[in-house]
């Protein structure tokens, strides 16, 4: 009953949220899917994700759906200013990149920001009418588990970031060839 309820309010918010345009919202919920290089997210598989996102959270709520976390953020969690075995530029690069796989890409300096208000709009209104059908949201999340995730979730993702512009800064000291 449950799972009939939350698909009938996906089907109703998608198209808002198509509509819309959907703006790419960077969630601390999870880490961002990533697209190989060259491929461009259109607005369409954006809206989708995101309309698929919020007809999650009830179930994340209650404890019925969860995020991976991947190894690489947990190890950052653990030691983020770890450099054994980084030695050549090379190792140093390989580790940015798998960082930046699960993260998502890395600040661009000079990068403009960019914000759809009309998907912002609609995803703030498909949030908050999922975020209504749970009585006591805050609680029940608590009991379930689901904010401490959410927590532990926060903190591996700002230690993968920490870790990312450290190796960032240990590659600059050494003098390696920087990739975006």
């Amino acid at each position: 009953m449950i799972r009939r309820s939350v698909a009938a309010i996906v089907l109703a918010v998608a198209p808002a949220l198509m509509l819309a345009g959907c703006a790419h919202t960077e969630s601390r919920t999870g880490p961002p899917q990533r697209k190989p290089p060259g491929a461009s997210t259109t607005t369409y598989e954006e809206a989708r994700r995101q309309a698929v996102d919020i007809g999650m959270q009830p179930a994340r709520d209650v404890g019925l759906s969860k995020h991976e976390i991947p190894p690489v953020l947990e190890s950052a969690l653990a030691d983020p200013y770890n450099i054994r075995g980084l030695k050549t530029c090379a190792q140093l690069a390989a580790a940015v990149r798998t960082l930046s796989d699960a993260l998502g890409p890395d600040y661009q300096a000079g990068g403009e920001y960019h914000e759809n208000r009309m998907g912002k709009l609609a995803a703030a209104g498909g949030k908050s009418v999922m975020n209504s059908l749970i009585p006591y949201r805050s609680l029940v999340r608590e009991i379930t588990g689901a904010a401490p995730a959410d927590r532990h979730m926060d903190a591996v993702v700002d230690a993968g970031l920490a870790r990312r512009g450290f190796l960032r800064g240990v590659q600059y000291k050494q003098r390696c060839k920087l990739r975006p």
